[in-house]
């Protein structure tokens, strides 16, 4: 028996290694693929909307593709009937615009910046879902959670000074990186308002919100002079090119899969540490990939900012079971009043 259920556990250990490790990965390859797309000497394509947009169509068609699989092998694929809905699509629209200028932001980011630098540049995520959780769900913020984004801000501030004494900081890149952030934090915000439209299924919202972003970035390339780019770009019939491409937009698809599954093998909150120890993992894999020399401020400001994440993602969960239980206990005296005394007479 107990042979069983170590069985059982060595598993259960071996599946969560597994999709964390598949998370790892490709969050990681994708940050260094569309890096070398963005900015590196072999292309030097400075078409960022083209970029994502191709990346948009390689994930709806794949959505397609995965729908058909598990129509003809149910058993061995599971992901919703999908179908173009005009009504769906013009329900999913403002979340669309703010995936685009989310995404477009992040690339922007990171065709600016190193990939080192790249956490610190975005790392103020948690920063604006305190403040839009208060200004837009009007939900109130402790303390703990202001102190934590304090000194993320502190983290960030301390990592631009030392990338600004370096020699190798771009304004436009700190820049693009605090939008990107913003968006970020907005989108998940108002995710879950548009969920419903799609059933709540995030597969389905994934299919409509990339054919809408299509649409999106295709004005968007023409105002920004991009079609003409890439019609004169040297390497617009390099096999290796598209390769890169299509890789980059199949790691685009997987990301939010495996993002889904490591949350669904774990929790939400290892998730979350998951995600911290990632971006402390990328950093140091960057730095040594890029040989670049950092001083030791810099490092603590990385560290500083990791530790401000790791706390607030503590506090979170702190403040999420103590409403849970306040929850449970209200429920239990709403199902079981207590009797009143019976008067004696």
């Amino acid at each position: 028996m107990s042979v069983k259920v170590q069985e059982s556990l060595f598993t259960k250990y071996l599946r969560i290694l597994v999709v964390v490790s598949c998370y790892w990965i490709v969050s990681i390859s994708l940050v260094f693929i569309n890096k070398y797309l963005l900015s590196s000497d072999h292309f030097k394509i400075n078409a960022p909307l083209f970029i994502t947009c191709f990346q948009c169509i390689i994930t709806v068609l794949l959505c397609i593709f995965i729908s058909f699989l598990s129509t003809v092998v149910p058993s061995l694929v599971s992901f919703p009937n999908i179908k173009i809905t005009g009504e769906i699509l013009r329900a999913v629209l403002p979340l669309s615009v703010i995936f685009v200028a989310m995404i477009t932001f992040n690339n922007l980011c990171l065709k600016f910046v190193g990939v080192p630098f790249y956490y610190i540049g975005r790392s103020l995520t948690t920063v604006f879902n305190v403040i839009l959780t208060f200004t837009v769900l009007h939900q109130k913020v402790s303390f703990k959670a202001i102190c934590c984004c304090i000194v993320i801000i502190f983290g960030f501030i301390l990592g631009v000074n030392e990338e600004g004494i370096s020699g190798s900081l771009s304004i436009q890149g700190v820049l693009y990186g605090v939008f990107a952030s913003f968006f970020v934090s907005l989108y998940s915000i108002y995710m879950k308002k548009i969920l419903p439209a799609v059933e709540g299924s995030i597969w389905r919202l994934t299919f409509y919100n990339n054919i809408n972003a299509i649409f999106l970035f295709v004005p968007l390339m023409i105002l920004f002079g991009e079609m003409s780019i890439v019609m004169d770009f040297e390497s617009l019939n390099d096999s290796y090119f598209w390769t890169l491409m299509t890789i980059g937009g199949t790691f685009g698809f997987a990301i939010g899969y495996v993002t889904g599954l490591q949350i669904k093998v774990t929790s939400p909150l290892t998730h979350n540490i998951s995600g911290t120890a990632k971006a402390c993992a990328q950093t140091v894999v960057a730095v040594m990939w890029f040989g670049e020399d950092k001083s030791p401020l810099w490092w603590t400001s990385n560290s500083v900012v990791l530790l401000g994440s790791a706390a607030y993602t503590r506090v979170r969960q702190q403040e999420m079971m103590t409403e849970h239980q306040r929850s449970k206990q209200r429920r239990d005296v709403e199902s079981n009043p207590e009797e009143k005394p019976l008067n004696k007479t």
